[in-house]
């Protein structure tokens, strides 16, 4: 069974809109390019017509894996959450106890998610960890060199 996607209704509409340009405009260009590669002649040592059959197979497996998120998708609106604990949509900062750091996260649905400016998954390890969480509470999150623990310090919904 599938896992259910949350996400926001621009994230949703984002997914649709990368769909629709695989499916109408490259999907098109890559078969184009495969009948020119055809009409070149022995099919078996023509590398243009492997390569682009192969770009054909990896691109309708992308369109495959957002179609499923999208069938998969449930929209959320962030201003329905508690305004008082950790959930979708929150910008958390947060204080690394093992580090004495500082690192500020918001918590995004699929299609959202955007590292380099702390956009991250909501089913992460660390946005399940965060999860439910309130201002001074420490969430423990597993990650492959051990636990490391973050105290939460703000949640604020923009």
């Amino acid at each position: 069974m599938s896992q259910r996607v949350p996400m926001t209704q621009e994230g949703y509409n984002k997914k649709k809109a990368e769909v629709d340009r695989m499916e109408n405009v490259e999907m098109p260009l890559i078969a184009e390019k495969i009948a020119a590669a055809r009409d070149e002649g022995d099919l078996k040592e023509n590398a243009e017509y492997h390569a682009q059959r192969e770009n054909q197979g990896m691109l309708q497996a992308k369109i495959n894996r957002l179609k499923a998120d999208l069938a998969n998708g449930y929209i959320i609106d962030p201003k329905d959450m508690p305004r008082d604990e950790v959930a979708f949509g929150a910008t958390v900062k947060v204080k690394d106890l093992d580090f004495d750091d500082e690192e500020v996260y918001t918590l995004v649905g699929s299609g959202e998610e955007d590292y380099d400016t702390g956009k991250i998954l909501l089913t992460s390890p660390i946005g399940q960890g965060l999860l439910g969480k309130k201002v001074g509470e420490v969430a423990e999150v597993e990650a492959p060199k051990g636990v490391f623990k973050l105290e939460v310090l703000e949640i604020s919904y923009e």
